[in-house]
C-alpha cells in the first residue's frame, strides 16, 4: 500500500492543524494505521494508533485530550487533527499501516510508510 501524508504547516502554539494520510494499492481496511513524529536528533516515536474499523484509538499522553486519530475507509483517508498545538509537537509527521495481528504494534511492526509531513508550532 502506498501512503501520501499531508497537512503539515507553520502554526502559533495554540493554534490547531488537520493531517491526512491518503492510501492507495491495496484495501485500506485491511491495515491498522498510527501516526508517528520525529523531531531532530530524537527518535521517532508513536503519536495514535487506529483499528481497522477505526473503533479503537491510544495516544501517547503527551498529545491526549490535544489530538483525535480518525478514517474514512471509504475514502481511505486516516486523519490527525491536532488542537491546542505546543512547540514541543514540532516535528515531521509520518503515517503507516500495519497488516499483522497484534493489538498494539510497535514502530517496528508497521509494514508501510509515508513521506513525513512537517509540522513546526512557534511559541
Amino acid at each position: 500500500v502506498q501512503l501520501q501524508a499531508s497537512g503539515g504547516g507553520l502554526v502559533q502554539a495554540g493554534g490547531s492543524l488537520r493531517l491526512s494520510c491518503v492510501a492507495s494499492g491495496r484495501t485500506f481496511s485491511d491495515y491498522r494505521l498510527g501516526w508517528f513524529r520525529q523531531a531532530p536528533g530524537k527518535e521517532r516515536e508513536i503519536v495514535a494508533r487506529i483499528s481497522r474499523s477505526g473503533t479503537g484509538t491510544t495516544y501517547r499522553d503527551a498529545v491526549e485530550g490535544r489530538f483525535t486519530i480518525s478514517r474514512d475507509n471509504a475514502k481511505n483517508t486516516m486523519y490527525l487533527q491536532m488542537n491546542s498545538l505546543k512547540p514541543e509537537d514540532t516535528a515531521a509527521y509520518y503515517c503507516a499501516a500495519y497488516g499483522g495481528w497484534k493489538p498494539f504494534p510497535g514502530i517496528a511492526d508497521y509494514d508501510y510508510w509515508g513521506q513525513g509531513t512537517q509540522v513546526t508550532v512557534s511559541s
